[in-house]
């Protein structure tokens, strides 16, 4: 093998720096706006779905956190996790102070993709959550709109700004009207935004199906302005689990389903035969599953079409939507990349998940060096960057 091209990450997070909503907010919604206050925190557990059981002691350690109405939202190890050890990645409170200044600061991020051999790098949301889901669900549709577009202002002028291209912008919708959300599609568009965050599965989060219909506008926007529609695992704020008393790491084992779920929605959906330059990834979903996922949907359609509610919407396989349309999103999957035959040689993107536990930082070199053995130079271009570059309209060297 040639030597590793440069990677282009399509899926890491940033955790916003204290001052964003209080500076990029207009000035009559700042004192409601999020804000960061420094608190003693007392018990802290994870419930699943992004959803916390928390208390909070003067004397317990001390955390920052964003506070937004009633909602209080501790910063924790486990999250901005780069620099600790893979046995100090705990769900401990922290502040700024303890992270890795490239969580939130886009210099230092720079220059800690560079120490990563990483060109190029598009970060999630944090407080937010994956889709902006938490300003979708703030009882004033008004705030939430503005802190929507706060959070894309400063996406957009402040941590991709100066990055010269090494930081990819990604924007947030207000997912409560989809009309609106076609316009903060449009709006960015205009700025040379080409990627937002959707959910994985809507009605979990209360939201309309994508077979509802009422996407539409939204939908057509991305793919009147070559804008993906990325979407996290755990961007419906529910995780596939088996009991309320598993470990967390049989959630974390059970991830990709969700991705899977979704997927099935959408290739039985009509949508990407409606917007058929319409573009959509699976960020962090992994891709060793895929190949099953195309067997089983085109032998249902091949079989049950009839009575399955598709025979009108689906001309064709639904894998031929998924090779046209789909985007697959890995960091450790060996078997997938045994697989690239069927899951799609031009449907595989990388990402590093800088800065949270699965990161492969500062290593991720060497991780994508041994997974990618066996592989030609062409496959190897397009699963680091190739595939990334066409995936996000990126102005760089292929």
């Amino acid at each position: 093998m040639a030597e590793l091209p440069r990677i282009i990450s399509v899926d890491d997070h940033v955790v916003e720096p204290p001052h964003v909503w209080q500076e990029y907010l207009p000035e009559r919604f700042r004192a409601d706006g999020p804000r960061i206050e420094r608190r003693g925190i007392g018990h802290m557990a994870h419930i699943g779905g992004g959803t916390y059981e928390q208390t909070f002691d003067p004397d317990g350690p001390p955390a920052d956190c964003w506070v937004f109405g009633d909602l209080v939202y501790i910063h924790k190890r486990h999250v901005a996790a780069v620099g600790y050890s893979r046995d100090e990645m705990t769900m401990t409170p922290m502040t700024y102070d303890e992270m890795r200044p490239g969580c939130y600061d886009p210099k230092a991020r720079i220059e800690d993709q560079e120490m990563n051999h990483v060109e190029a790098s598009l970060c999630f949301p944090t407080f937010p959550r994956f889709c902006g889901q938490t300003f979708t669900e703030h009882p004033d549709h008004e705030m939430g709109l503005a802190c929507v577009r706060a959070y894309n202002d400063w996406m957009v002028e402040e941590w991709c700004g100066d990055s010269n291209g090494a930081l990819i912008p990604l924007i947030i919708v207000p997912l409560w009207d989809a009309e609106l959300a076609a316009a903060e599609v449009r709006r960015n568009a205009e700025r040379g935004v080409h990627a937002v965050c959707f959910s994985e599965i809507p009605p979990h989060l209360g939201l309309p199906s994508i077979h509802s219909g009422q996407w539409d506008p939204f939908i057509a926007a991305c793919e009147e302005t070559d804008t993906t529609i990325n979407m996290h695992i755990g961007s419906s704020s529910r995780m596939p689990a088996t009991s309320s008393d598993a470990p967390v790491a049989v959630a974390a084992s059970l991830s990709f389903n969700n991705s899977m779920a979704s997927m099935s929605d959408w290739l039985f959906s009509g949508k990407l035969v409606e917007f058929p330059d319409l573009r959509i990834a699976y960020s962090e979903g992994q891709i060793g599953w895929i190949p099953y996922l195309l067997e089983r949907v085109d032998d249902v359609w091949k079989e049950h079409r009839a009575w399955g509610g598709v025979a009108d919407i689906i001309p064709e396989p639904p894998s031929t939507y998924y090779y046209r349309n789909v985007y697959g999103c890995f960091f450790r999957d060996r078997h997938g990349l045994e697989s690239l035959d069927v899951v799609g040689e031009d449907n595989v993107t990388f990402e590093t998940d800088y800065p949270h536990t699965d990161s492969t930082w500062p290593h991720s070199r060497e991780v994508a060096e041994a997974m990618v053995e066996g592989l030609t130079d062409e496959q190897v271009h397009k699963v680091m960057r190739g595939n990334a570059i066409r995936m996000l309209s990126l102005d760089l060297d292929h």
